[in-house]
């Protein structure tokens, strides 16, 4: 398994890289009252130190009342919140690595099995997470137009701060992929419509702020997903023509590369190819565009964190995918989440010493 290709650097506007892996962004609510600690600060670190190429933090929410449904998710507002993201990043420079915070608004949301609630009820397009769950406020105009500018200050602080990009979490059912979905935006007026290509308005004004608060030469991601934790069969765009319609706007709006979520990375998005979620928005956006989904494990995310272990797996597939030009980064998660020293294992060809992963990983900031 020759994964050379996988160790050339990366250079796009702000963003220059070592090699191609990332680390996939991953909840881990171990910043109590939203401020991320030491030992946050040396989980992202000791993952530098490994190796990673760019480090996706965990989601980290925007300034709004309910843009989170737990006390112990890390908020990207705040003074005592951005000096430990300052830390954070900090250490991850010294380590030799580059990082991006990624930017979040959660939307309507479950209430959290802690018992804890945001002081005001969640808001989202349309008070839906999914068709028949309603659990909090339809958004106002002024509620739209305050929560885009909260995206951009955020992003404007990740700058200031010294990150080196900046990832708009718009996936996973969470506040822009509700706007996306038309489940979930019942929308009449600007803010929806029957097509996705006008629901993607919302998505659209975010980046537009985004990049006029951090300028032409800071590189912008937005992470996108095709499923819902509530229907892992859904496909927002059916066709290739709907894709495209969904992510030109985006990508003239100012994305630089799409970061496509996926279960497992080697399924075909549409018949009669065998190009994956990120290979068809490559093609149609012509963007640099990020593949993640079960990267050297077996079993997938969403089965793992409800307690399903996975074993080491072959990286064949993935390279085949990538030395054909499919996508142009790779992003790790459970692997890189047990494992701080993945990466260099995989550079030194030590794959007897990669480690599985078990849902214990989920209770700790592993180290070692």
């Amino acid at each position: 398994m020759n994964t050379d290709s996988l160790f050339r650097p990366f250079n796009l506007k702000s963003l220059s890289i070592k090699n191609r892996i990332v680390m996939a962004p991953m909840t881990r609510s171990f910043s109590p009252n939203g401020v991320p600690t030491d030992d946050v600060a040396a989980y992202y670190r000791k993952r530098a130190e490994g190796g990673v190429g760019l480090i996706l933090s965990e989601g980290t929410v925007i300034d709004r009342p309910s843009s989170s449904n737990d006390a112990n998710i890390p908020h990207f507002y705040g003074a005592d919140a951005l000096t430990g993201w300052e830390d954070v990043i900090k250490n991850v420079h010294q380590a030799g690595g580059k990082m991006a915070p990624q930017i979040w608004h959660m939307g309507i949301m479950d209430n959290h099995h802690s018992g804890w609630i945001p002081p005001v009820p969640f808001e989202g397009p349309s008070g839906l997470n999914r068709p028949g769950f309603v659990n909090g406020n339809t958004m106002t105009d002024s509620d739209i137009a305050d929560t885009i500018a909260a995206f951009g200050r955020a992003a404007a602080d990740a700058k200031r701060l010294g990150f080196d990009t900046v990832e708009i979490h718009g996936a996973h059912g969470y506040l822009i992929d509700q706007f996306f979905w038309n489940e979930t935006n019942k929308r009449t007026d600007i803010w929806g419509g029957k097509t996705l290509a006008e629901r993607t308005r919302f998505g659209v004004e975010v980046i537009k702020e985004v990049r006029k608060q951090v300028g032409e030469d800071f590189a912008l991601i937005i992470r996108l997903s095709q499923f819902k934790p509530a229907n892992y069969t859904n496909k927002l765009a059916a066709t290739p023509q709907e894709l495209e319609a969904w992510i030109s706007p985006l990508a003239d709006a100012g994305a630089d590369i799409f970061h496509c979520s996926q279960r497992r990375f080697w399924e075909a998005e549409f018949d009669d190819s065998d190009l994956n979620f990120a290979g068809w928005v490559k093609k149609v956006s012509g963007k640099a565009t990020i593949t993640v989904g079960s990267v050297g494990l077996t079993g997938e995310f969403l089965a793992a964190f409800a307690g399903e272990s996975s074993q080491p797996s072959s990286l064949d597939e993935l390279l085949r995918r990538f030395d054909r030009g499919d996508f142009d980064l790779v992003a790790v998660g459970r692997p890189l989440l047990s494992d701080p020293n993945w990466v260099k294992k995989i550079k030194e060809q030590r794959t007897g010493e990669l480690k599985g992963f078990s849902k214990e990983a989920l209770a700790e900031l592993v180290m070692e």
